[in-house]
């Protein structure tokens, strides 16, 4: 794979042409092409010939989702169409030029939809509450109609390694179980993959990332309102941990992929009644 990611190559994508030419950026750039081919060859994401709808936000970890496909894409190591698609959403001052310009001045395949979901959650919810889960549902239900209608077979998400983790301990905080993001999702009506590519990527590297190429960002607190308390709760915990122990998120990442039913507590996943002692002494073996 690396000796692939190596092999120059004689043109780019436009969206790379004017990108510094630093070592420090072709470390990151490399880096982060990597993380993502091996998140898309661990979960074979991949058939080749199908067409993806890329969500886009304006944040930037969607414009750095879309910009490592391209450029894998350039390179011909990822056989399959992209369709960016940003869902505008009502909120009050959206800068609705900005991505359109943007994805029309790198020739980037699109489409822009608008629907008002800001007023269907300020209308369902009271002024004090958080929007961000009841927007992103909503938000949800209409990029799988898009990708229905655009003919693709997997919405692609921009949700990083960091997204993961706090969502596995907000599951394990608040919910009572063992569960995260999965890089490779198949939807309720069995008709759509949702694949997240940057299931590996560190959420700095993309913040350096997208610094490096000039995305032009828009604000996730456009509609007023934040992110909820216990994911920024998670995320300081996270950060807190990184910061006293090195390399614990890549760890702990490494952990969600090293699961051992038989040491856990889940009797639906193991038949904790079937172990007997045998005469090969099998019971540590579970």
């Amino acid at each position: 794979m690396q000796a692939e990611l190596d092999v120059p190559v004689a043109e780019c994508h436009p969206l790379f042409l004017q990108t510094p030419a630093s070592v420090e950026f072709n470390k990151l750039r490399k880096r982060l092409l990597r993380h993502v081919r091996q998140a898309i060859e661990d979960f074979a994401m991949v058939k080749p010939g199908e067409r993806w709808l890329v969500a886009l936000s304006g944040g930037k970890d969607s414009y750095g989702l879309l910009a490592l496909l391209l450029d894998l894409k350039w390179r011909g190591l990822l056989p399959v169409d992209l369709l960016g698609c940003n869902l505008d959403q009502g909120q009050p001052n959206f800068p609705k030029h900005i991505l359109p310009d943007f994805l029309n001045q790198y020739g980037i395949q699109h489409r822009i939809e608008y629907r008002d979901t800001y007023s269907i959650v300020t209308d369902k919810l009271p002024e004090s509450a958080t929007y961000c889960s009841l927007c992103s549902r909503l938000r949800r239900g209409h990029l799988y109609r898009i990708a229905r209608e655009e003919g693709c077979s997997a919405l692609v998400l921009g949700h990083h390694r960091e997204d993961i983790l706090e969502t596995f301990f907000m599951n394990l905080f608040h919910g009572g179980r063992l569960a995260a993001m999965p890089p490779k999702l198949l939807n309720d009506e069995g008709d759509m993959m949702v694949l997240r590519p940057l299931a590996y990527a560190a959420e700095a590297d993309l913040a350096k990332f997208a610094d490096a190429m000039q995305f032009p960002i828009i604000p996730c607190d456009l509609c007023g309102s934040q992110e909820g308390l216990q994911r920024n709760t998670m995320k300081a915990m996270l950060d807190d941990i990184e910061t006293r122990m090195p390399g614990r998120k890549d760890t702990m990442i490494r952990a969600l992929t090293n699961v051992r039913p038989s040491h856990l507590m889940d009797r639906k996943l193991f038949d904790f009644s079937a172990l007997e002692i045998g005469p090969d002494d099998k019971a540590d073996a579970a």
